[in-house]
C-alpha cells in the first residue's frame, strides 16, 4: 500500500528546514498579535471593575497620581490585582505546557503531580494544627507543601529498578493527590475555623491578595519560567523517542528532573500567590498548539502570553456580572474550562504531543 498518509514532522529538528523557516514569519506575527491581545486585556484589567471609573481619569491617574479615590482604586488596587494576574497566568500557561509534555498527556493540566494538593494540604496544616493563618505565612507553607508533594510522587513514580515514565509519574501524581485531598477534607471538616480560612484561599482568586505576595513569589516564577524556556529543546528532542532524543544531546533522567522543578516553582508559586486556580495550564497550551503545532520553542512563549489573557479576561468578567459584588477569578475559570475540557475529550484528533 503506497504510504501516502502525511506524517507529522518532528519539532524542532526533524521539519524539513525550507517549511520551518516559511512558518516563522507567520508564527512571529501570530505571537505579536498575542502580545497585542495580553496589552488589550491588561487595560481592560486596569479600566473595568464594579466602580466606575471613566478611561480619561484611569489614563491621568497612572500618568499623575493625585490621591484621589478613582487614584487609590487605582494604584493601589487594580494595578497590583494585574500584575499578580500577569506573573500568575504567565506561569501557570508554562506549567500546563510543560506538564503536558512530560506526561505525554493532552488532558494533564499542573495538579497532576500534586502540585496544587501539596500546596492546599500544607495551608490547611499551617492553618488547623499551627495555628497559622495570613496571606505572608499561607505563601511560604504552599511553596514547601508544593515542593515536598513534586519530590514524593518523583520518587514514587521512579522507584524500582524502572526509570521514572511518563505513565508512573502520572499515576504516582493521581495517588498522591488523592491522598492529600482526603487529608485536606478531614482537616477543614474536623475544624470549622480551618474551614472558613481554608475556603477563601482555595476558591482561587486575584482580588484580595497583598501586592507583598507577588513580591514574595515572583522571584520562584521568574526561575521557572527561565528553566522551562530553557528547556524547549531537550523535551522537543525527546518527543521523537529517547534513542533520537540521546543522539540529538538530550538526557533523559535530567530533562524529567528539571521539568519537574520547573512545574514546581511555577504551579507552587502560583499556587501559593492565588490560591488553585484550574483549567488555564489545560486550556491554553491545547489553543498554543492549534496555532504553532507542537515545537515547543513557540508552544511555550504563545502560552506564557496567551495564559494571563485567559485569567485576567476571566477576572474582568467576575468583577462585573454581579454587581456590587465580584465573582472570583477561578470560578469564572472554571465555567468557561468546564465546556472546554469535554470538548477536548471528545476530539478525536489532537495536535500530537
Amino acid at each position: 500500500m503506497a504510504a501516502t498518509t502525511a506524517t507529522q514532522a518532528p519539532p524542532g529538528a526533524a521539519r524539513p528546514a525550507a517549511t520551518g523557516r516559511s512558518r516563522v514569519p507567520v508564527r512571529a506575527a501570530g505571537l505579536l498579535a498575542a502580545l497585542l491581545l495580553l496589552g488589550l486585556a491588561v487595560l481592560l484589567s486596569i479600566a473595568v471593575g464594579s466602580r466606575s471609573i471613566p478611561p480619561g481619569t484611569v489614563i491621568h491617574e497612572l500618568l499623575h497620581y493625585d490621591g484621589s479615590d478613582d487614584g487609590v482604586v487605582i494604584r493601589d488596587l487594580r494595578v497590583p490585582r494585574t500584575a499578580l494576574g500577569l506573573a500568575v497566568g504567565a506561569s501557570l500557561g508554562l506549567a500546563g505546557t510543560l506538564m503536558q509534555s512530560l506526561t505525554r498527556n493532552p488532558l494533564a493540566d499542573p495538579g497532576l503531580l500534586g502540585v496544587n494538593a501539596g500546596a492546599s494540604a500544607a495551608v490547611v496544616a499551617a492553618i488547623s494544627v499551627l495555628g497559622l493563618g495570613s496571606s505572608a505565612v499561607d505563601v511560604w507553607f504552599a511553596l514547601a507543601g508544593a515542593a515536598v508533594a513534586a519530590v514524593l510522587v518523583y520518587l514514587l513514580g521512579s522507584r524500582g529498578r524502572a526509570a521514572a515514565t511518563p505513565v508512573r509519574m502520572a499515576l504516582a501524581g493521581a495517588t498522591v493527590s488523592a491522598v492529600l485531598g482526603a487529608l485536606v477534607s478531614a482537616m477543614v471538616l474536623s475544624d470549622p475555623e480551618a474551614f472558613d480560612d481554608y475556603r477563601f484561599w482555595s476558591v482561587g482568586a486575584l482580588a484580595g491578595r497583598p501586592i507583598q505576595v507577588l513580591w514574595q513569589t515572583g522571584g520562584f516564577m521568574l526561575a521557572g519560567a527561565v528553566l522551562a524556556l530553557a528547556l524547549a529543546r531537550p523535551l522537543n528532542a525527546l518527543a521523537l523517542g529517547d534513542d533520537a532524543g540521546r543522539a540529538l544531546g538530550a538526557r533523559r533522567g535530567r530533562t524529567h528532573v528539571l521539568t519537574i522543578l520547573a512545574i514546581t516553582l511555577l504551579c507552587g508559586a502560583a499556587t501559593a500567590a492565588a490560591g488553585p486556580i484550574g483549567f488555564v495550564g489545560l486550556a491554553v497550551p491545547h489553543l498554543a498548539r492549534w496555532f504553532t503545532g507542537p515545537d515547543l520553542r513557540w508552544v511555550l512563549p504563545y502560552s506564557m502570553v496567551l495564559a494571563p489573557v485567559m485569567l485576567l479576561l476571566a477576572d474582568v468578567v467576575g468583577r462585573v456580572i454581579a454587581p456590587p459584588g465580584e465573582i472570583e477569578a477561578g470560578i469564572v475559570t472554571a465555567f468557561v474550562g468546564a465546556p472546554f475540557f469535554v470538548l477536548l475529550a471528545r476530539r478525536r484528533k489532537l495536535v500530537q504531543l
